[in-house]
């Protein structure tokens, strides 16, 4: 049974490690925002 929480424990340590890890890149590391603009392809757009 000491095994299992200790494999437990592990997972669980290394889970926060991940989940941590994603916030503080999602919050600190924002990319710059930019305006794209693409043309599509076969659509014609009507000027009145």
């Amino acid at each position: 049974m000491p095994s299992l929480f200790r494999f437990l424990f592990l997972v669980g340590v290394l889970g926060a490690m991940v989940a941590g890890g994603l916030y503080v890149l999602a919050t600190h590391f924002e990319p710059e925002q930019r305006e794209v603009s693409q043309p599509v392809l076969g659509v014609k757009i009507r000027k009145q």
